[in-house]
């Protein structure tokens, strides 16, 4: 009898992970998940002061794709009360889920203690539009936060187990966003 058996295989590779956010509402979070769960994983996102914001849209659209994305297997979307509305979260989980940016990456959210659906069912009008598409298809998870390092885990996995598995649910289709909303 096999008695380490668990039902996501353990890995000694680290996944490069990407995590998507609004940085205006929610570093706490971001800061947060990387102070607990850091040593999972290694790092691909994009830290404050890595790129001039006063750059045009496009060329921080290739920077995020090329520089940061491409390299990543899973990509973690923290969704806080105005994440839906914010055009970089969109272009980073377009970008994760394109197979001509580097492959796709497993799709994970979480959602955070100050979205008002914490705790509840998502409302798609209060997610990232493409996040619900992909939701809908069954490619991607969503989980309330937590700081349970087991179940980031165990979701860290599934994800990455998804981007081969289910690559055939991603939804890419909608239209990019242009402007924040």
């Amino acid at each position: 009898m096999n008695w380490n058996y668990t039902p996501y295989p353990k890995t000694d590779n680290k996944h490069k992970v990407f995590i998507s956010y609004y940085h205006k509402d929610d570093s706490y979070y971001r800061e947060r998940f990387e102070s607990l769960f850091g040593h999972l994983f290694i790092n691909t996102s994009v830290k404050p002061g890595d790129i001039d914001t006063d750059d045009s849209d496009e060329y921080i659209k290739r920077l995020i794709q090329d520089g940061y994305i491409s390299g990543a297997s899973i990509i973690v979307v923290l969704i806080g009360a105005k994440t839906y509305c914010r055009k970089h979260v969109d272009w980073e989980i377009s970008a994760a889920i394109s197979k001509k940016v580097g492959g796709y990456s497993g799709l994970l959210g979480l959602c955070l203690p100050t979205h008002p659906d914490y705790g509840k069912k998502y409302t798609e009008d209060i997610v990232p539009p493409r996040f619900v598409d992909n939701l809908k298809s069954g490619y991607a998870d969503f989980y309330d936060w937590t700081e349970d390092e087991t179940k980031i885990k165990k979701w860290v996995e599934k994800a990455f187990k998804a981007r081969i598995d289910n690559a055939d649910k991603i939804d890419n289709s909608r239209e990019q966003f242009k402007y924040n909303r």
